[in-house]
């Protein structure tokens, strides 16, 4: 366990298992409605995007877009590589909180559309006139699942000089599953 230093990349894993760092983690998830997905094309172009979602108790992360989107067409060619940054974008300067998300993406099975819709349409306090077959088949439109498999949280910032320096705090995922 080390302190966030420049020789580790400003990277803090003394808080990496304090409660009140895994609550802050659930609270940034469940408060915020909207993340940045980050995708790369096959040639190494990067593009991110802002999606509406969803999740579920193992923290995947669900959203719906066009089959043709720039972001999508990025995960069918990349192994469905992708990183989520969640945030409020709305916070003064120093006083941003979010989490950062690694993993890959999938369209969810067709078996699986109706559930992932009802948890999409839950979290927007909406119920359009959808059904499954909305995103299956020739519609243009599918339902994606990201799966984490590394998860941080912004940490204090630290004073060098007359600087402010940003960190991180990794964070297991078995230990936020794990603290509801």
């Amino acid at each position: 366990m080390t302190p966030a230093t420049a020789e580790n990349g400003w990277i803090n894993t003394l808080d990496s298992d304090n409660p009140e760092v895994i609550a802050k983690a659930h609270r940034i998830i469940s408060s915020i409605h909207y993340c940045t997905l980050s995708t790369c094309s096959p040639d190494g172009f990067p593009w991110v995007s802002p999606i509406f979602f969803a999740y579920d108790d193992h923290w995947n992360i669900f959203w719906s877009s066009a089959i043709a989107a720039k972001h999508s067409q990025n995960l069918y060619c990349n192994q469905g590589r992708a990183l989520i940054a969640i945030y409020d974008s709305t916070k003064a300067e120093g006083k941003g909180e979010g989490l950062y998300l690694a993993g890959s993406a999938t369209q969810v099975d067709r078996d699986s559309v109706a559930d992932v819709m009802q948890r999409l349409f839950k979290r927007a306090g909406s119920s359009p006139d959808r059904t499954p077959q909305d995103y299956l088949d020739a519609s243009p439109r599918r339902i994606y699942c990201f799966q984490p498999q590394e998860v941080w949280v912004t940490g204090e910032r630290v004073v060098i000089g007359n600087q402010l320096v940003d960190t991180k705090i990794p964070l297991s995922l078995s230990a936020i599953l794990a603290q509801k």
